[in-house]
Order: structure tokens, then sequence, then C-alpha cells
């Protein structure tokens, strides 16, 4: 008798372990699940964008195939075809980590299942030497006393009971593993599949890179007007820098003009109504004594800043609400593709030359229009010295700049909402390129636009 309690607590133990291994199996595979939501929501990205950049390679000119537009959007298009590559890659890992997984634990389900069958065999055993029911009574009643019959006829319910559970433990183990087979299976499916689908993208890679060769040799042919051309906009680009630059100053310098306004006409009122005060009460014969000069002024004074605008209440909220969404802002254009990063970096046609782009250059298609960022108040419109028009809309602390716009909608002193059409894109016949250059600042210097917009990469 021992013995079968013994048993009979192994049992329990063994369920439990399965137990956990099942719940322990669902946990990471919600987890691989997640993994690769993300991974296949960034597939789809990257694959919209690169269906952009056909769209507007599509709808280049014949004559300007070796354009440097051309090369700057088969350089963008070869950046996201690697990515997308990454990507498939990243699946493929995570999906080898969740087959091993699923192999480890159907091998334990298999072991688990011969033990459950052998137990099962060996009860089934003893049950069918015991089944003649003389048998059992024989065994109630040779019991010493009555106790004994009754822990004796108790024990045989709860070993046909067990029996039974047993049973059902085993269908409910076979049910486990065969749909961890079948999963297996859909993965090694779909892994094959991904396999496919990362050879097809190398050789579209390697099919864009002989393209993209074909351009830069082109391109080189006349490297020598392509520098001229390139200093002559590297001279645009800092002027346009000392352009937003000054409009950015003249705003501060009128904003402090208009404070130091205000400040001389409350000043101005106070003297009158003391002037006002004291002559009421030398006619009424009383006494007065002035206050000290200023003392009343103390409480309204305000310095006015060098580096930044007087700012109110409202615009200083403004300016936190803009921070906090830093990553979350939507893009300038509806449709579009960073084809030109913030910061320095070497020039795709000739090798060694190096440019600095203060913003992001977003390339877009023909006809789309440019939209604000962050909800604020239009401060600037001017001619950019890189061609067209540029927008400066202020956002509290923070200023975000729209430069190379072709027709404006909005005026000076306007408020905008985010997303509000400000303008037209700018098409640049010689390059055969529709793009716009956005820049954020804060106060006079400038930030990384790519970390502030909405799945830029």
């Amino acid at each position: 008798m021992p013995y079968k309690f013994k048993r009979n607590k192994c049992f329990v133990l063994l369920a439990l372990l399965v137990s956990f291994l099942i719940i322990g199996s669902h946990e990471l595979s919600a987890q691989g699940k997640n993994s690769k939501k993300d991974l296949e929501n960034r597939k789809k990205r990257i694959n919209e964008e690169i269906n952009q950049i056909n769209s507007m390679l599509k709808a280049t000119k014949a004559s300007k195939k070796n354009s440097l537009g051309t090369l700057m959007n088969i350089n963008v298009k070869l950046e996201k075809r690697q990515e997308l590559i990454n990507t498939i890659n990243a699946e493929i890992r995570v999906l080898n980590k969740e087959i091993v997984h699923n192999e480890t634990e159907s091998d334990k389900l298999r072991k688990n299942l011969e033990k459950l069958k052998k137990e099962y065999a060996r009860m089934i055993l003893v049950a069918q030497r015991n089944q003649d029911a003389y048998s059992s009574l024989m065994f109630i009643f040779a019991a010493d006393d009555f106790n004994q019959a009754y822990a004796r006829l108790k024990y045989m319910q709860q070993y046909s009971g067990f029996r039974k559970k047993q049973a059902n433990e085993i269908v409910e183990t076979q049910t486990e593993l065969l749909a961890k087979l079948n999963t297996l299976k859909l993965q090694r499916d779909e892994k094959n599949q991904l396999l496919g689908n990362e050879q097809i993208e190398k050789r579209t890679l390697d099919k864009e890179r002989n393209e993209q060769e074909d351009v830069l040799s082109e391109l080189k042919k006349k490297e020598k007007e392509l520098k001229a051309s390139l200093e002559k906009k590297k001279r645009d680009a800092i002027e346009l820098q000392l352009a937003i630059k000054r409009m950015i100053a003249e705003e501060i310098k009128r904003k402090a003009d208009e404070a130091a306004r205000e400040l001389a006409a409350i000043k101005a009122k106070r003297e009158k109504e003391a002037a006002e005060r004291i002559a009421k009460e030398k006619k009424e014969g009383g006494k007065s004594k002035a206050p000290p000069k200023g003392k009343e002024l103390a409480k309204d004074e305000k310095s006015v800043p060098n580096s930044k605008p007087v700012l109110n209440d409202a615009a200083i909220a403004l300016g936190g609400e803009f921070s906090s969404n830093r990553g979350r802002l939507p893009w300038p254009v509806e449709k579009g593709v960073i084809c030109e990063t913030y910061g320095e970096h070497e020039h795709p046609a000739i090798k060694g030359f190096m440019m600095f782009n203060s913003g992001v250059e977003i390339c877009t298609s023909r006809g789309a229009q440019v939209r604000t960022v962050f909800e604020g108040e239009v401060t600037g419109i001017a001619i950019s010295p890189t061609g067209g028009k540029l927008v400066i809309v202020r956002h509290g602390e923070y200023l975000s700049v729209y430069s190379n716009v072709g027709e404006v909608f909005v005026k000076t002193g306007q408020k905008v909402k985010a997303k509000e059409v400000i303008g037209t894109v700018l098409y640049d016949e010689e390059e055969d390129k529709t793009s716009m250059n956005l820049q954020i600042w804060k106060g006079q210097k400038t930030m990384d636009p790519g970390a502030w917009l909405n799945n830029a990469r």
C-alpha cells in the first residue's frame, strides 16, 4: 500500500511538471509573436518606402535618367533594400529560436507520453488481474476491522478515478504533441518562404547596385561641372543657415522691443497715476510721499533676453508639449523618404567631397504639399538662398523650418495646426528631383529632425 501512494504522488508531480512546461511554452510563444509582429510591421513600412521610391524613379524623365536626383533615390532604395534583407534575417532568427524551442518541447512531450503510456499499461494489467468482482470483495472483506475495510474501499475508488484521469492526460498530451508538430511544420514552411524571399531581395539588390554603378559612371564624366555646382550649393546652404539665424535674431529683437515698449508704457502709466495722486492730495490739503523711483515697477519689470524671445506662459507650455512629442511628430509631407540625413556626410557622386545638412532632405513626388509638424505660429517667410521659399513656424522655444517650398499658403503671424498645409514642395528641373528640407531649431541651435519624426530611419 505505501508503494501505491508513493506512485500516486509521483504522478501528481509529473502532471505539475507538464503543466509548467505547457505554460512556459505559451509565454515564450507570446513573446515570439510580439517580436515577429514588430518585424512584420517594419518590413511593411520598408516595402512602402521602396514602392514610394520606385514611383519617384518611374516619373523620372528619360533625359534625366543619370541625374543626381536619380542617384539619390537609388542610394536610398539600396539602403532600404538592405534594411529589408536584415529584417528578413531577423525574422528567420526568431523563427529558428521558436523552432528549436518547439522541437525541445515536442521531445519532452514524446518522452512524457511514453512514460504515461507505460504507467497506464501497468495499471491496466493490475486492473485485469483484479477485475473479478469476487476478488475485489474478498480484498475488502479480508480486512481486520471496519475501518480497514472502509480504507480499502476508498483506495479502490481513488485508484479507479486516477486511472481515468491518467487516460485523459494521455489524450491531452497526444493532442498537444500533434498541435506542436503542426506548429513546427508551419514554422518550417514560413522559414523556407522567408529564405526564398531573402534570395529574391538579394538578387534585386545586386541589380540595383549595377544600376547605381551605371548612373555613377555617367555622372563622373561631368565631375568638373558637377563639383562647381556642388560648391555653389554648399555656399547657398551656408547662406540659408545665416538667413534663418538672421530671421530668428530679428524675431528675438522684435519680441524684446515689444517687451521694452510694454514696460515703458506701464512705467509711464504708473508715473502719471502717482503725479495725479500727489496733485489731488495737495489740493485736498493732505501730505503724500512719492514712492521711490522704480519701486512700483519692480514686480512688472522683465529682463530682455539676448538669445531667446520673450515667451508668455502659453508659448512656454506649447514648447513643453512639442518637446514631449520627440520621435512622434508627423512628417512634413504625406508620403516621402529621407534621402539626405542630418550632419556631415560624403556626397554620393564625388568621393571625398563633404556636404553638411542642418536638417533632413525629404524626397517626395511632384505636386506634394508641405505640412506643419506641430501647431504653432508662422513667424517668418522669405526667399531661400537655395531656391524657392522658406517658412518658419514657432512652437514655444522650438522652431520648425521648411525650405525649398514653391507656393506658400500662409502668412506671417498666422496660427497653424499640426499637419496643416502651408505650401507645395518645389521641383528641381536640373536634378529632376522633388524634395524639401526640414530643420528643427531650439533657440539658435539646430537639432536632428530624424530623431523627432515618427518612424524616421
